[in-house]
């Protein structure tokens, strides 16, 4: 995989679910959704680089991203998860982190596991 990601190819794949981000279409199939968040992590991992974090979108990638002591073995202690809609709609600026957290469609823990600071990625009109 490259170290670094292309940002139109990301914006291309974000662009093929923005429909749904909004509202407006049916889920994508599978290899599109799968593409829209593992370019989108891998963008956050490159804007935000460390070890420090966990970010887990399952099934489909988790990345380690933001700066700090890096973790090497058993959980992380600090760890984001959620699912592909909410993770999109994050790295697009339709979802506040603090609104998805406090809800429970974000599961956050540890110190450094708040990443509203480097949301959102990009931006994109449907």
């Amino acid at each position: 995989m490259p170290s670094t990601v292309d940002p139109h190819e990301t914006r291309a794949a974000v662009l093929a679910v923005a429909d749904w981000l909004t509202g407006a279409a049916e889920k994508p199939e599978r290899p599109v959704l799968a593409a829209a968040v593992r370019l989108s992590l891998r963008t956050l991992a490159q804007v935000a680089p460390g070890r420090s974090v966990e970010v887990r979108v399952p099934p489909f990638a988790a990345v380690q991203c933001v700066e700090g002591v890096r973790h090497t073995r058993g959980t992380p202690p600090n760890v984001v998860e959620t699912d592909a809609l909410t993770w999109l709609r994050l790295a697009v600026g339709l979802e506040d982190w603090s609104a998805a957290v406090e809800d429970g469609r974000i599961s956050a823990s540890g110190s450094r596991a708040d990443l509203s600071g480097w949301l959102p990625l990009l931006r994109v009109t449907p």
